[in-house]
């Protein structure tokens, strides 16, 4: 290109959006538990995928993150294949992260029954704004640590 050519460009603002599914999209169901064998002794488990999307409400944009669960159990654990089933079910849901972390703390409080539980989703940078989010629920003993 010399210098008395210049790029022509067709583009256009972007006033648009892509349209998301609501918060009743999100697959509860998926959610099962398996029982915790030593009840009474208190372990933390620990669980954590980098793959969780949802989608920015406002835009349409996605955002992707790292969600971290912490629990000590009662009487059930976690089963992983279906928790990996319920994350995904957030893909094309328009959540915004704050409420994303209290809806994901909620249901796993209700399906697993923990003596204590903590949610944390560390978004990936958009932006240039890094946002982690987090919720605890239960009480945590005195001899956990801050994870």
């Amino acid at each position: 290109m010399t210098k008395k050519q210049s790029a022509k460009t067709d583009l256009q603002p972007f006033g648009r959006r892509y349209d998301v599914e609501s918060s009743d999209e999100i697959d509860v169901k998926a959610l099962q538990t398996i029982p915790y064998e030593y009840p009474g002794k208190d372990i933390v488990v620990d669980i954590e995928t980098d793959e969780f999307t949802a989608v920015c409400p406002y835009s349409g944009l996605p955002d992707f993150g790292t969600v971290r669960a912490h629990y000590v159990p009662n009487k059930q654990l976690i089963e992983l294949r279906s928790l990996k089933y319920y994350l995904l079910s957030y893909r094309n849901v328009g959540i915004y992260q704050e409420h994303a972390v209290n809806k994901i703390l909620e249901d796993l409080v209700r399906y697993c029954k923990p003596k204590w539980m903590e949610v944390v989703l560390d978004y990936n940078v958009r932006g240039g704004v890094h946002t982690v989010v987090s919720r605890e629920w239960g009480k945590r003993r005195a001899k956990m640590k801050k994870r």
